[in-house]
């Protein structure tokens, strides 16, 4: 047998990306102790803390506005099943945690959408799982984003520029408003 016959099985591993936004980074730079664009690995075992104790949180916010402890995140496989998830839990008492629409007070928790923003304060957090199969550890991949991920991901802006980077209001038969009517209307 050749050695690559007899190497093992090369695990997959659950990766939960991050991007993060606040909208005064340039000025605080709240993130300057986060490390953005390379994965991290984290034992199954550990909860992922996100605050700004650096004692106690190995995903430091630099803002005092911020708990010692804001939320955690810990690694489980559900029962009876091959599948890993996050469960999110809200560790500051002042300030209440949103994820997706659900709000977390003080020691709520919930599972993790696969793809979800997180907010508080004037924070926002896109969380994406990749799904893996290690039992052992898991990863996190931050990112930063440049602009507010509600604004990007939620809001449709008020005129969409098509690829081609002609704007419809330079065909008016296309530039038509749609004009509302009554249903009682014929």
């Amino acid at each position: 047998m050749s050695s690559f016959e007899e190497a093992e099985t090369e695990e997959t591993v659950t990766c939960l990306h991050m991007t993060f936004y606040h909208p005064c980074q340039e000025d605080k730079m709240v993130f300057r102790c986060l490390n953005f664009c390379k994965r991290e690995q984290v034992r199954a075992d550990e909860m992922a803390k996100f605050g700004r104790d650096s004692n106690i949180c190995h995903y430091n916010l630099m803002d005092t506005r911020v708990s010692r402890i804001q939320f955690s995140l810990q690694f489980y496989r559900k029962l009876n099943s091959s599948e890993f998830c996050f469960e999110i839990k809200n560790m500051s008492k002042k300030t209440k945690l949103i994820v997706d629409q659900t709000e977390l007070g003080y020691l709520n928790k919930i599972d993790l959408p696969w793809k979800c923003i997180i907010c508080f304060g004037d924070y926002q957090i896109l969380a994406e799982i990749q799904e893996g199969e290690s039992m052992d550890y898991f990863e996190t991949h931050l990112h930063l984003a440049e602009v507010p991920i509600l604004q990007e991901r939620c809001l449709p802006s008020l005129q969409p520029t098509p690829e081609n980077g002609i704007s419809s209001s330079s065909f008016p038969s296309q530039g038509k408003s749609p004009i509302e009517i009554d249903e009682n209307e014929s």
